[in-house]
């Protein structure tokens, strides 16, 4: 992560509305610790994720990392669910439990782990103890009152454009395409259950323990809702901008346990690939309005959509004429 040291003065460039930071995220702080702002040191901005952006401390010499929303989030991130979310995944070691969580402006604060490291797409190993933890997961059923509607959120990031076209000229002709596997989708979704929604290798986080042992943590669950289970998979992919060989191999590496994925299954995760690729693109296509880029990510979003919306059908027609 990229660090810099800061004054509480430079502190506020974290944000736009820098005065409400320095006194709300500096003052919750004060409250939460029961110190004075003083005590607060070693401030250190990190760098910017997708969503929000965040901040290293120390308070009486232990380090924490306190989050701030980014711009627009408030029109993205339902933080009544997310507060539900950590609730119900409390106790089952899935990641260490917020210090501090506001379900009104979305401030948290956690405690800072040394010597972490986030999982690298790249390696097989990486690759397949995140599976592992996610299978975990999956396994547990959890519940919560929230829904994460896929297609719902895809009409509704687009309603946020405020009447403005899309930066791709085929973008309707893709969106039909990706509507169209809806059906296929609703006919063959497993059990709805806590899923991560934004179950990324950035938010797997690897930390060796006193042993020396790989232990690896699923944070941030900030989108996480009922849902099919599998949407974890796709979306772990189009994350990681996989070509469709590493799609495939990922499939493989989730389902060896039960002796791998059915034709059907395959074609199901192929429809969220295309279908969470034009929500994510769509996220993308909002936040550009408001003056943030993702450059090459917002590009593969959309290339996801139409490319995996055309595989699927493809996988479809194939299992209708078996």
């Amino acid at each position: 992560m990229d660090r810099h040291d800061y004054t509480y003065d430079q502190l506020r460039d974290l944000d736009s509305h820098s005065k409400q930071l320095k006194t709300d995220a500096l003052d919750t702080i004060s409250k939460i610790f029961q110190c004075k702002p003083t005590d607060i040191t070693n401030i250190q901005i990190l760098k910017k994720g997708m969503t929000n952006r965040s901040f290293l401390f120390s308070v009486y010499g232990k380090k924490y990392i306190m989050r701030i929303p980014g711009e627009g989030t408030d029109q993205l991130i339902n933080r009544m669910a997310e507060a539900e979310a950590y609730k119900a995944i409390a106790g089952y070691d899935l990641c260490d439990e917020p210090i501090y969580l506001n379900p009104v402006n979305g401030y948290k604060i956690t405690e800072y782990i040394e010597n972490v490291r986030c999982c690298n797409p790249e390696c097989t190993d990486d690759v397949k103890i995140c599976v592992k933890k996610l299978r975990r997961f999956h396994a547990l059923h959890l519940k919560v009152s929230n829904t994460f509607d896929i297609f719902g959120q895809i009409e509704f990031y687009e309603s946020l454009w405020n009447g403005q076209p899309s930066i791709y000229k085929e973008y309707k002709t893709t969106k039909q395409a990706v509507l169209s596997l809806k059906p296929f989708i609703e006919m063959h979704s497993g059990e709805f259950q806590l899923t991560h929604i934004d179950a990324v290798p950035d938010n797997f986080l690897f930390n060796p323990n006193t042993e020396g042992e790989l232990s690896v943590q699923l944070t941030d669950w900030e989108y996480a809702g009922m849902q099919d289970k599998h949407v974890d998979i796709a979306m772990f992919a189009i994350y990681s901008m996989y070509d469709r060989n590493q799609i495939d191999r990922l499939i493989e590496i989730y389902f060896d346990e039960d002796g791998g994925c059915d034709l059907c299954t395959k074609a199901k995760i192929y429809c969220f690939i295309a279908a969470c690729g034009l929500l994510w693109s769509n996220w993308c296509e909002y936040k550009r309005k408001l003056g943030v880029e993702f450059g090459e990510y917002s590009l593969f979003q959309y290339r996801y959509a139409k490319e995996y919306s055309r595989y699927a059908s493809e996988l479809i027609k194939s299992l209708k004429e078996e």
